[in-house]
C-alpha cells in the first residue's frame, strides 16, 4: 500500500497543510518545533485510535485535556485527517475522511468516510459513511462492482460516537476497502530507536518484530537466527560491510534466563557483550533488522536516523531506506543531517517552516532555485546548509 497524500487541519501546529503526492521514500527536515514529530504523530494518533477510540487516542497525545490540547491553539472547529491512499499499483485512488470535534466536554466523530473514485471522472463511491456513531457501508466485493447502483449497503450502529467506524468493520471480511485501510493502520510502524534501550541484556522471550525503541533487539536477533535463517545472514553479511571488524553477530540466552547480543571482532579471540560496542553499530543493527523484518511494514516512519551514526554511514543507510521502499513499504524519515540529505533526491524532500505558531509544508522540487542546482550537480545536504531552504534553519 502507498500513501498519495495527507491532508491535516487544526492538528497541533498543522492548522491547515497538505503533503501531496508523497514518493515512496519521504525526507521531512526543519529546526526543532516545526513539526516532523507531529507528521508521525498523525498515524499514531490514528492506531491508537483504531486499537481503543478516539478520547483515548487524544489523551495519549494531549494529555487530560485531550481534544483541546491537540486541536491548533487559536482556532476553532473540529480537527480533520485526511488519506488518499492506494492498496495495489493498480487499484483505484481511496480517500479516508476523519473529522473530530467536542460537544460538551465529550469527544464525537462528527464524520468518517472512506471513498474512492473509478476511472478519472464521475462522482466518488462512498463504501464507508458513518457520523456520530451510525451510518453505512458497503458489503460486496468492489472489483466486481462496475455501477454505483450495484453497491450493497448495510446499516450499522456503533455502541459509542467516539470509536471509529474502521476498527469494527476492519474485522469482517465482507468490507475488503475497510480491511485493506484496518492493515495498513495496524501494521504501520514508527520507530524512535534508542541505544539505551537496545543494550541490557532482556528476559527470556519471543519478539518477531523490532518494538519502536528497540529494546527487544537480542530477541528479534535470536528469532532471525532460529526461524528466519537465510535473513539473519543477510544482516550480518551487511554488518560486516558496514562495520570494519564485526564478524559475527549472536543472541544468547544465559542459564538466569536472560538473553543479550554477542559481538565477534576478527581480530579478537572471545567475542565481547552490546555493552562495549559502539553505539554505532548497535544502531546500524537495530535498522538493518528494522529494514529486512521477513514481514516487513506496509508504512515506516523513523525519527532522525543519524543519531550516533557516523556520517558517512549515512550514505548507505539512506539507500537501505530507499531499497525498502522500492521492495513495496513506503518511509518517511525525519532529519536535521546535511550527510543524510546528500544521498536523497530532489523529488523526496520536504521542508516545514513554522510562522506564526502554524506550520507550512514546501516542497524541494517546487523550489526553481534548488532544482537549477541539483540539476548542476549539487547535493541537497549542501543546499540545505547553506540556507537555500528559506526557514528551515539548522
Amino acid at each position: 500500500m502507498r500513501i498519495e497524500s495527507i491532508r491535516i487541519k487544526n492538528f497541533k501546529s498543522f492548522r491547515s497543510a497538505e503533503l501531496n503526492d508523497l514518493p515512496n521514500f519521504c525526507v521531512i527536515v526543519g529546526a526543532n518545533g516545526t513539526g516532523k514529530s507531529t507528521v508521525f504523530q498523525v498515524f499514531e494518533f490514528l492506531r491508537f485510535a483504531m486499537q481503543n477510540n478516539i478520547h483515548v487516542a487524544l489523551t495519549r497525545l494531549g494529555g487530560s485535556r485531550g481534544f483541546k490540547e491537540v486541536r491548533s491553539r487559536n482556532s476553532e472547529g473540529p480537527i480533520e485527517i485526511e488519506l488518499k491512499f492506494r492498496s495495489s499499483l493498480d487499484a483505484p485512488l481511496t480517500t479516508y475522511f476523519l473529522q473530530i470535534n467536542e460537544e460538551q466536554g465529550k469527544t464525537v466523530i462528527e464524520r468518517e468516510i472512506l471513498k474512492y473514485r473509478r476511472g478519472s471522472s464521475g462522482q466518488p463511491w462512498h463504501f464507508l459513511d458513518f457520523s456520530r456513531g451510525k451510518g453505512t457501508a458497503v458489503t460486496n466485493e468492489l472489483e466486481k462492482v462496475r455501477e454505483v447502483k450495484d453497491l450493497v449497503r448495510e446499516e450499522q450502529i456503533l455502541k459509542s460516537s467516539d470509536i471509529l467506524a474502521i476498527k469494527g468493520l476492519a474485522q469482517f471480511q465482507k468490507f475488503p476497502a475497510v480491511v485493506a485501510l484496518g492493515n495498513l493502520i495496524e501494521n504501520w510502524h514508527i520507530s524512535d530507536f534508542h541505544i539505551s534501550k537496545a543494550r541490557p541484556e532482556q528476559e527470556a522471550g519471543y519478539a518477531e518484530h523490532l518494538s519502536r525503541e528497540g529494546e527487544n533487539l537480542s530477541l528479534v536477533i535470536e528469532y532471525l537466527y532460529h526461524q528466519k535463517r537465510e535473513v539473519f545472514d543477510k544482516i550480518l553479511s551487511l554488518i560486516k560491510m558496514r562495520v570494519p571488524g564485526i564478524s559475527n553477530v549472536e543472541s544468547k540466552t544465559t542459564e538466569e534466563g536472560r538473553v543479550l547480543l554477542k559481538f565477534q571482532d576478527g581480530a579478537f579471540e572471545d567475542p565481547f557483550l552490546a555493552r562495549y560496542v559502539s553505539d554505532g553499530t548497535i544502531k546500524m543493527l537495530a535498522y538493518l533488522t528494522l529494514l529486512y523484518d521477513p514481514n516487513p511494514h506496509p508504512l515506516l516512519c523513523v525519527e532522525e536516523p543519524e543519531n550516533q551514526l557516523y556520517p558517512k554511514l549515512l550514505w548507505e543507510l539512506a539507500e537501505e531506506f530507499r531499497s525498502y521502499a522500492n521492495r513495496g513499504g513506503q518511509v518517511f524519515v525525519s532529519t536535521h543531517s546535511p550527510d543524510f540529505l546528500n544521498a536523497v533526491n530532489l523529488e523526496e524532500v520536504f521542508w516545514l517552516v513554522k510562522r506564526d505558531g502554524c506550520t507550512q509544508v514546501f516542497r524541494a522540487r517546487d523550489d526553481r532555485q534548488i532544482t537549477a542546482y541539483m540539476a548542476d550537480g549539487d547535493k541537497m545536504g549542501h543546499l540545505w546548509e547553506q540556507g537555500f531552504f528559506t526557514g528551515a534553519d539548522l
